[in-house]
């Protein structure tokens, strides 16, 4: 099924497929299942002992783990749900990450350089000037040297 790009003249497509392809099921379950049991004997050996939080974190994690190698086909809607959450979270978070990054360093940047009176582009108009060329020093490379350029 072909759908129309609608990028408008941007760089990449904004839409995704209609199918995103994920780790495969037994890949999941041992992964998943591993971080699990990793999390439950952290929990357990640093924090707060063996307590029934820590005990099913563990168990979760070695059935898992179990179902990862035995019948990895098992865990498919679990494997469906959890890229569909991460791609829910992925379409909240990384918008709001951008602004962050935006807000919090390019803006008082750019706030900062202009109270400073810094212009790197050379973007200010000057009337007194004959040109905006700017001679490069030491020279480049002669002119007859670039004869294939494209």
């Amino acid at each position: 099924m072909s759908r129309k790009s609608t990028s408008h003249g941007f760089h990449e497509r904004l839409e995704h497929d209609e199918h995103l392809e994920g780790p495969s099921d037994r890949a999941f379950g041992l992964t998943v299942g591993g971080i699990l049991i990793a999390l439950g004997s952290i929990k357990a050996l640093f924090f707060s002992g063996w307590n029934s939080l820590a005990l099913a974190l563990v168990a979760i994690g070695a059935l898992l783990s179990f179902a990862a190698l035995i019948a990895p086909a098992l865990l498919a809607p679990a494997n469906r749900a959890w890229m569909a959450l991460g791609l829910l979270l992925f379409r909240i978070v990384n918008p709001l990450v951008m602004f962050l990054i935006y807000a919090t360093t390019v803006v008082p940047i750019g706030v900062a350089m202009r109270l400073f009176g810094k212009d790197p582009l050379r973007l200010r108009r000057d009337p007194s000037a004959a040109s905006y060329w700017i001679p490069r020093q030491p020279p480049g490379p002669p002119p007859q040297s670039m004869r294939n350029q494209f």
